[in-house]
């Protein structure tokens, strides 16, 4: 932070957090651009980069952990400014004791030795100090480092199915639509919607309804195990899949066989373990083209899904 010209407030100190523990990608290669053009960062590139990429998560969270942040760091430079007043007291001591041993003068020589040990045994002291809040300060930053990944999440998932929630999903598309596109192998959208869900809600209840999202939810986590891939509730019934650097002809399998495992699940009376429902999604799949942006390939991959409707339901369909 010393390098740059920004004040140390919240704002700043939650920026170089996330960058110096390594938790926030996006913000590091924001870090590094901006740099290039503006070797000591300002309020306003520290503002916008705050606004563009931290505070996107829990910003009750966020401020808070960076409060606490911020009045750890001030500990530390206290315990640092008594350490460094120390040492110049002491090398002040050691330079008269120098001064005596040369004059070769008896007289002074005790009351130097006595003052030169009682330094020795403060700068000891303070130096002990310091240690103990380094060392204290280093598991504060991993308990504020587990926080902020916790208030990320929860900031980013949707609470009922764990996977994604718009946010998060509008998040991962707009990372990948930073990636360069490979003709052999470009980024693609599943678009999932699950048939007939009104009369779920209208025949059992909407906390059935959501006992079928949510079961759907474990569904897709079971069939995208690619970490590189992000599985989201896009609102209500309808889920999405982004798949970067793949196939159609992979993004179709991958959409089939979510399709044939939720066909195959089934909604249990939790009392009496009979089965109540199954039910079925539709789907539609796109692959991005030169000169997309976001709105293109969501509109096509919905498209391609209305498609699947039309078909009579339980199926997949490309656009």
């Amino acid at each position: 932070m010393g390098q740059h010209d920004a004040a140390f407030n919240p704002v700043s100190f939650a920026v170089w957090y996330e960058f110096a523990a390594g938790m926030n990608a996006r913000l590091a290669q924001a870090i590094k651009s901006a740099i290039q053009t503006e070797p000591r960062l300002g309020d306003d590139t520290l503002a916008r980069l705050y606004n563009e990429y931290v505070i996107q998560d829990d910003q009750v969270a966020t401020q808070r952990i960076s409060g606490e942040l911020q009045h750890m760091m001030a500990g530390i430079m206290a315990s640092a400014s008594r350490t460094g007043d120390r040492a110049g007291v002491f090398g002040e001591q050691l330079s008269s004791l120098s001064a005596a041993l040369e004059a070769n003068d008896p007289s002074v020589m005790p009351h130097m030795v006595m003052a030169t040990l009682a330094g020795t045994a403060q700068m000891k002291s303070s130096t002990q100090e310091l240690q103990q809040q380094v060392m204290t300060s280093r598991l504060e930053i991993g308990r504020l480092q587990v926080d902020l990944l916790r208030a990320r999440d929860e900031a980013v998932l949707d609470p009922l199915t764990r996977v994604l929630n718009r946010r998060g999903f509008d998040a991962q598309l707009a990372s990948l639509l930073k990636q360069p596109l490979v003709p052999e192998s470009p980024h693609c959208l599943i678009m999932l919607d699950i048939d007939h869900f009104k009369k779920v809600n209208d025949t059992h209840g909407h906390v059935m309804g959501d006992r079928v999202i949510q079961a759907l939810g474990d569904v897709l986590r079971s069939c995208v195990s690619d970490k590189a891939h992000a599985v989201a509730r896009y609102g209500g019934e309808e889920f999405a899949i982004l798949l970067p650097h793949c196939t159609l002809d992979y993004s179709m399998k991958l959409a089939d066989v979510v399709r044939q495992r939720t066909k195959g699940m089934k909604i249990r009376d939790r009392r009496t373990q009979a089965v109540v429902l199954t039910v079925s999604v539709s789907g539609g799949v796109a692959a991005m083209r030169q000169g997309d942006d976001a709105q293109d390939l969501i509109r096509r991959a919905d498209a391609a899904l209305y498609k699947a409707k039309q078909a009579g339901r339980d199926c997949v369909t490309c656009a």
